[in-house]
This record gives structure tokens, C-alpha cells and sequence, in this order.
């Protein structure tokens, strides 16, 4: 067992926080969008809730089902691009562009790190 250095514990805890900034993403999608109060309820509640089941199932460490590297690549790229579509369309395209950007690189890093263990 190795220890991880600090980069590596920066990136995973800045991981962390990203995927908790996609729920809060979707759920604000969902809160404010122009249907009625109930449908607003459901979508930012349904919509992260759809999400985090998604990301547990097949992209979490302790997923319940084990994918190959690429298949969780896929996971994250899906339910981190409803996120920054998700910001773009609540008008925060700035917002939305900053978060991608962080999201690329951190996963990279977190990806490069975990092959080299």
C-alpha cells in the first residue's frame, strides 16, 4: 500500500467537491425552469437524484457495477456535461466554461494518479 501524496489528496477532495457542484448544477437547472411549481419540484429533486444513482452505480470507487476505465470516463463525462449544459442553460455560460475546465483537468489528474498507483 503506498501512501498518497498531497497532490493526490488535493485532487480527490477537489474531486469530491465537483461532483457535489454537478448535483447542486442539476438541481438549480431544475428549480428554475418555467413549468409549474410541481414539475420545478421534480426536476431539482429528480434530476441530481438521477444523477448521483447513475454515478454510484457505475462511476463511484465502490460502484455496483465495475466498469473499464473508459465506461467510468464515460459515466463522469455524462453526468459532468448535463452539469455545465445545465449552468449554460440557467444563463452561466462563464460559470458553466470555468467548472468544465476545472472538471477536465482535475479528472485527468485524479485519472493519471490512480494509474500510477
Amino acid at each position: 500500500m503506498t501512501i498518497p501524496t498531497p497532490l493526490a489528496w488535493a485532487a480527490e477532495a477537489l474531486a469530491f467537491v465537483l461532483e457535489v457542484a454537478a448535483l447542486v448544477a442539476l438541481a438549480w437547472w431544475g428549480f428554475t425552469q418555467p413549468v409549474s411549481r410541481t414539475a420545478c419540484v421534480a426536476l431539482g429533486l429528480g434530476t441530481p437524484a438521477l444523477a448521483a444513482v447513475i454515478w454510484g452505480a457505475f462511476a463511484a470507487p465502490g460502484a455496483s457495477f465495475s466498469l473499464p476505465l473508459v465506461g467510468v470516463l464515460a459515466v463522469k463525462a455524462l453526468v459532468f456535461g448535463a452539469a455545465v449544459v445545465a449552468l449554460a442553460a440557467i444563463g452561466h455560460r462563464g460559470l458553466a466554461l470555468g467548472f468544465g475546465g476545472v472538471v477536465v483537468l482535475d479528472t485527468l489528474v485524479v485519472t493519471l494518479l490512480r494509474a500510477a498507483e
